[in-house]
């Protein structure tokens, strides 16, 4: 092997250089760390190298090079095709439904003085989703508490797919104006949903007055259905008070450009699993589980039955208001 260019192959991976220092710091008598702080390595990555390769009680570098190059000889089988043990010991843990982190922890913990019985969990993961490397068996991998016999895949935000046809402005392109409730006008919304997901009530709710409107939804709770009922409620405000909305991403606002062309608002979505985004209009929809519990039907309730309920949370005085109402916050702005 030449080592006058030395290849470098990755960052991850130890270089020539890395072990001469490594010899060269033992020869001088530095402890790891101070090893480590020299090669700018990690104090656990310098230990491990001198353990897995020191002979008689001396570490080689070139000779740790060289064995090092041929253990990262492509492909390797899986410790789970190789150790048999340690395959029948994950095998177990599978079949008493643990998951792969757990199996790896209890493995450490079970065998403390035993290498041989480590495996990580993602090592575990890929014998599962890849029969034929893995070492285990497609009725082990059965086991999987998802019961998912293909990896999920999960994308860094920037590389989401659109969610809707219509491209999304998301709540951080939000004026300032609307997050610290400044100037009136601007909703949040979501639904509440019925029993087996059959029937949903829309809400309404404006930030600055926490007044609130609930949205008909005849029949279904698909986009078209619940673009028509919120065109239908937001254009019986005037105009100043119809500044903008705020959803999540649910499927119901597919129609979302049709929404803001009719009704000249402003829609923006919150972030994926955000509830506190709309913190508003979710406190108002725990108020109204009283008189809309959670798995019953919700399409025994016509519009006159909504309207009821909406006024009864207006009259509420509510601590945030100063003790006013949301009825007497939003005829305050009517009168303007």
């Amino acid at each position: 092997m030449s080592t006058d260019a030395p290849t470098v192959i990755s960052d991850r991976y130890l270089s020539i250089r890395d072990r001469l220092a490594i010899a060269d710091g033992l020869v001088c008598g530095l402890s790891f760390t101070e090893i480590a702080i020299r090669t700018g390595r990690n104090k656990s990555t310098v230990s491990r190298e001198v353990r897995a390769h020191r002979v008689d009680g001396l570490y080689l570098p070139y000779q740790a090079h060289e064995q090092a190059s041929v253990a990262r000889g492509r492909p390797k089988q899986s410790k789970l095709v190789t150790n048999h043990s340690l395959r029948d010991a994950v095998a177990e843990g599978l079949a008493n439904q643990f998951s792969p982190e757990q199996i790896s922890a209890r493995l450490r913990k079970d065998f403390p003085d035993d290498e041989s019985m480590r495996v990580s969990h993602e090592t575990i993961y890929q014998a599962l989703y890849f029969q034929a490397r893995g070492g285990l068996k497609r009725e082990v991998a059965q086991a999987l508490r998802t019961g998912r016999t293909r990896r999920k895949p999960h994308r860094k935000p920037e590389h989401r797919t659109h969610r809707f046809v219509d491209e999304m402005v998301m709540i951080a392109d939000r004026p300032a104006e609307i997050e610290d409730r400044a100037v009136p006008g601007h909703w949040e919304g979501d639904l509440i949903v019925g029993e087996l997901n059959k029937s949903a009530i829309a809400t309404l709710v404006e930030r600055t007055t926490r007044y609130t409107m609930l949205v008909h939804l005849p029949g279904s709770h698909d986009a078209e259905t619940v673009r028509d009922g919120l065109i239908a409620t937001i254009s019986t405000l005037p105009a100043h008070l119809r500044g903008s909305l705020t959803w999540d991403q649910g499927a119901e606002m597919a129609r979302h450009k049709q929404f803001s062309i009719a009704t000249d608002m402003a829609v923006y979505f919150c972030d994926p699993a955000s509830p506190w985004q709309r913190g508003t209009n979710e406190n108002t929809n725990g108020l109204l589980r009283q008189y809309f519990p959670k798995g019953t039907d919700l399409s025994i309730h016509g519009p006159e039955d909504l309207e009821h309920v909406a006024q009864q949370l207006n009259r509420r005085p509510r601590k945030t208001l100063d003790w006013d109402t949301p009825a007497e916050r939003l005829r305050d702005l009517l009168t303007v």
